[in-house]
């Protein structure tokens, strides 16, 4: 099939690519030269695993490409995605500028029929702005049909998530949309990871009621992480317990320092809007929301229980990125908890295998290594911020060697507290 996608950030890099490795002829479109240039060779503006393999190899066979020019990938294509950026408006409300920037484009250049297909992040009701915006700007009556189609690509799965997804939703109100589709996708398709097909709103909604649910399972458990501290329980084993629940399952109970990235922020706030625009209360997800950002400022506690006066200590924080397997400090509880230290005078050491260019854009004033051995240097405290694997494993005798105080705030949990103590650590976690 012939698909154009608008927009090259993370969501349209994985869907064009994943599309052209099933055989699709794709032409992916973005306004900014350079990543276009760059993208021409294979090289990738994010970090995702296994996405410069299948771009590498799909440029080789010629079944992607790269461009400015809408015009030509509209005329050539016979679905077009919608996968711009919606990042956070006035009011914390989804701006929609790019949406309809985009939208507005294929009214000007439809040549014939299509399936316009929204793939980005938008509030219920978007479908039918787009439609509108295409008919407005159409200078001859072509036939066409808007889709939602919303994303769940998880940063450091992504591929996998595409390729054997839990489910596909696709929402239309055309049973010729619907035969577009279900051929689009009959490939990846299974009997227990269906192809469900919804109408309009309701696929528009499912996407923030998706992440906002999962923000909510860990809001909850940092709620009780806290009364686990209070009381001398373990979230760990209580995670455990609550997880073999079938009824529940195991995951997205892990407490920590908050969830962060350039989902589940921007999606819970977006979504507590359009609730009260719709008269609804949004009360559950305003606690949710608010716990979250409570959560990012609880390892400065912890830390001066261990370091009581900061100022002018060296502080080593391993992880920047908001998750492991990717790249992404957007809403990073590091961002937070770097800001903190800083603010109380503390020296800042720092390590994470991928995001240290992202973040030298937005922090300052800190000193980067390459190894996270290397990053224990004068420091009087370690604080484990993101869950890399390779953090897991390292010595621990190294560790304590190399620091000048046996001081641990391990903000994932990754360690067990009573090995930790026996290695005459002073180790603090998260509910333990």
């Amino acid at each position: 099939m012939k698909i154009a996608v608008f927009g090259s950030g993370y969501v349209g890099l994985v869907l064009g690519s994943c599309l052209a490795d099933m055989g699709n002829d794709v032409v992916c479109v973005d306004i900014d030269e350079t990543k276009v240039e760059n993208l021409k060779k294979g090289i990738l503006p994010i970090y995702e695993p296994g996405l410069k393999e299948i771009l590498e190899r799909n440029l080789e066979e010629k079944r992607i490409s790269f461009t400015m020019d809408p015009k030509q990938a509209i005329e050539h294509s016979e679905i077009l995605f919608i996968a711009v950026g919606t990042p956070p408006g006035e009011g914390h409300k989804a701006d929609l500028t790019f949406v309809k920037k985009v939208s507005e484009t294929i009214g000007k250049n439809m040549n014939g029929y299509k399936v316009i297909v929204n793939k980005s992040t938008v509030p219920v009701g978007t479908a039918e702005t787009v439609k509108n915006i295409i008919k407005e700007n159409q200078t001859e009556n072509h036939e066409f049909d808007v889709v939602s189609n919303p994303e769940f690509l998880k940063e450091g799965s992504a591929i996998k998530d595409f390729t054997n997804p839990d489910r596909i939703v696709v929402g239309t109100d055309s049973e010729k949309a619907k035969k577009v589709m279900s051929q689009l996708y009959q490939g990846i398709a299974r009997t227990d990871k269906p192809l469900i097909f919804t109408d309009i709103k309701s696929a528009e909604i499912i996407k923030y009621a998706s992440n906002s649910m999962l923000a909510t399972r860990i809001s909850f458990m940092n709620m009780v992480a806290h009364l686990c501290e209070k009381v001398g329980a373990d979230i760990k084993s209580i995670s455990q317990g609550i997880g073999l629940d079938s009824r529940i399952g195991p995951k997205f109970l892990q407490a920590g320092p908050g969830y962060g990235g350039s989902c589940f922020p921007k999606d819970v706030k977006a979504f507590i809007e359009t609730m009260k625009e719709n008269q609804c209360n949004p009360s559950i997800l305003e606690s949710v929301e608010e716990i979250n950002e409570n959560q990012k400022k609880s390892l400065l506690p912890k830390i001066k229980q261990l370091v009581p006066d900061i100022k002018g200590k060296t502080i080593t924080v391993w992880g920047l990125s908001f998750k492991p397997k990717t790249d992404d400090i957007r809403e990073a509880p590091s961002l937070v908890i770097i800001d903190q230290l800083q603010k109380e005078g503390a020296l800042i050491n720092a390590f994470d295998p991928e995001a240290e260019e992202n973040a030298k854009k937005v922090l300052n004033n800190i000193n980067y290594f390459q190894t996270p051995y290397e990053a224990l240097k004068d420091s009087s405290c370690l604080v484990i911020v993101t869950e890399w694997n390779e953090f897991r494993n390292l010595d621990k005798t190294k560790i304590k060697e190399l620091l000048k105080e046996p001081n641990i705030v391990d903000g994932r949990n990754i360690y067990n507290k009573k090995e930790m103590s026996n290695n005459g650590f002073n180790y603090i976690s998260i509910g333990r």
